[in-house]
Parts: structure tokens; sequence; C-alpha cells
């Protein structure tokens, strides 16, 4: 559901709140986002191509590190997935990518089809214009299961606060890529940190996360699907049922 349009409006939102909060448009404000299909960071590169005064976007990948490697060497390369602490960002390709090489070819459809099948076939290395445009939009840093612990203990240490291995990957990043201590830097929280009680017990944490009451018996609950047909009109149907 990362690639939903809708889903990537929708985020767009606080991304101008967020700022307009710590004095934007007056203010430059910076954000590192917990990166996996790109998506979230993607709404913050169009909420600066619509004006917000964004001095940094972070992206902070865990091991599966296939954007920072790129902003890096220039080089668009495949590795093999790596399980860490943070399985929602244990992605080898992230497909909102495409979006932005998009506008970093001009939006010119014919050169990035051209692109993509290269790299379907293989690991490509990107023309220099391509990476100059890339990294004059984002910096990068890639954390592994151990900075995640290590930054999930410290902010509790310093502050009481509880991280999850995601949102912690995320501020790791911040720190390490922050390029003015004038200019604010927020980092997007991703999940509850309850949902990941493993990664919280490898930090040291002497707390248990918990879920909020009305969500403390929601692993007990009965899992429920509906199973719909792959067909567009079904689909729509089905949306236009639930929202009537």
């Amino acid at each position: 559901n990362s690639i939903n349009w809708a889903r990537i409006m929708a985020q767009i939102v606080y991304y101008f709140h967020a700022a307009l909060a710590l004095g934007a448009p007056g203010r430059k404000v910076s954000f590192a986002v917990p990166t996996g299909n790109f998506g979230d960071i993607y709404a913050g590169y169009l909420a600066r191509q619509m004006g917000l005064p964004v001095e940094q976007l972070v992206i902070a990948t865990n091991a599966n590190d296939i954007l920072h490697r790129l902003l890096t060497s220039g080089r668009y390369a495949r590795a093999p997935l790596a399980h860490t602490l943070s399985p929602s960002m244990d992605i080898v390709i992230s497909s909102n990518f495409e979006r932005v090489l998009f506008d970093f070819h001009a939006r010119d459809a014919k050169r990035l089809r051209e692109l993509m099948a290269h790299f379907r076939a293989g690991d490509v290395d990107l023309p220099a214009e391509i990476m100059q445009a890339a990294r004059a939009e984002f910096t990068s840093f890639a954390v592994d299961d151990a900075m995640t612990c290590a930054m999930i203990a410290r902010v509790f240490e310093e502050s009481g606060y509880l991280l999850d291995p995601h949102s912690a990957i995320g501020v790791q990043a911040a720190r390490e890529c922050r390029s003015s201590r004038a200019t604010p830097i927020i980092t997007l929280a991703t999940a509850h940190p309850a949902k990941f009680p493993e990664a919280v017990a490898r930090a040291g944490v002497p707390c248990e996360p918990a879920l909020p009451h009305y969500m403390a018996d929601l692993f007990e609950r009965e899992e429920r699907c509906t199973v719909l047909d792959h067909d567009l009109n079904t689909v729509q149907g089905f949306i236009r049922s639930r929202l009537a």
C-alpha cells in the first residue's frame, strides 16, 4: 500500500504541519525519515516541491540500504535481503524511488523505461547528472541492528521516551547527518514500540512496552480479512460499499 498515491498525498500534510509548528515558512526545517519503500520520504520531497522550506531530507535505512549505497556510490544495485529488527524496512528495491527518478530524468518516460529495463536485467550506474540531482535532494545513513538498539537505549535513558526500532533508525540518521544546529530536524516516528518487544529487550531497556488499553487484546483477537478478485471494478465497488 505504500505505492498508493492517496497515502502519499495524506503524508504530505504532516510535513507541512510539523514545519509550521517550528516556524515555517520563515524558518527552514529538516526531516529524517525511516525509509523502506521510499513512500514517506517521497511525500517530503513533494512537500519541498510545493514550496515547503526543507533544508535536508535524510533517508534513514537499516541494513537493506540500496538507497544509501546508491547515494554513496552512484550504483543502483540489489543486495540479498537482510532480516533486521526493523522489518517494515526490510525491502530490497524501494519501488517509490522510480517516481523521483522520473523527475530526475526531466519527466522523460522513455528514458526512465530504458533505465528500469537495464535495472531489471542487472545493476546500473546512474549518469552523473542524475546523481547530482539525487544528492541535491537527499542525504542518507544506514543503521545496523546494534546501532538501533544503542539508540533505543540512549533515548530512553536521556528522556524516558521509548522508541520502536524503525524510529530509532531515524533518530540515529538525524544525529549523523544534521548539517546545521541552527535548523531543527524532525524525525518521523514509525510505529508503537509494543509491536517490537524483541528489539526493546535487546536494547536492554528496563521497560516492557505495552499496547494502549483499547488495543491490549489486539493479538488475541480473531483476524479478519476479505479476499477480492483481481479486478478494479470489484475493488472500487467494495470500497464504495464500505463508505456507504
